[in-house]
């Protein structure tokens, strides 16, 4: 698993060097903006990226907004990408220690029933639909940064 580079060795100065062998350089770099709470720049490094990985995060960041019709827009641009799978997979993991709570998707990741889940939870924190929601936002988050760091094979 790749390393998160700690905030100070991150601005938007530091370019694409920060993850020389990257798949995504700025995939991986808008991701980690967003890890550090840093919404503008993420925004704008996800915005200018025309791949499915700045999509993917122009998503997410509406989503948290939230901003769901947005979001929905982006997830659109990006597609089914390369992370579906394994995402679907450890959501299955997640739902499992919470009895009651599931996303209402099939068998493939569904980002527009991620936004539903996103927006149907965001009052009610605390509950174990929340709790479950703010897992796999991490989880989202850790597959597609380790998808956009690690180098193409």
């Amino acid at each position: 698993m790749a390393t998160i580079p700690a905030l100070e060795q991150l601005s938007l100065e530091t370019g694409d060097g920060l993850f020389p062998r990257a798949r995504s350089p700025r995939g991986a770099r808008a991701g980690l903006l967003l890890h550090y709470g840093r919404w503008d720049e993420a925004h704008s490094v996800a915005q200018d990226l025309a791949t499915p990985e700045g999509s993917f995060w122009h998503g997410i960041i509406h989503r948290l907004e939230p901003d769901p019709g947005n979001a929905a827009y982006w997830f659109r641009r990006a597609g089914r990408h390369a992370v579906f799978p394994s995402l679907r997979e450890v959501v299955r993991e997640i739902e499992a220690r919470y009895p009651g709570c599931r996303l209402k998707m099939g068998h493939e990741w569904d980002p527009y029933a991620w936004i539903d889940l996103w927006e149907s939870v965001g009052r009610d924190k605390g509950s174990d639909a929340w709790r479950m929601a703010a897992e796999i936002d991490r989880a989202e988050w850790r597959i597609l940064y380790q998808y956009c760091v690690n180098p193409v094979e």
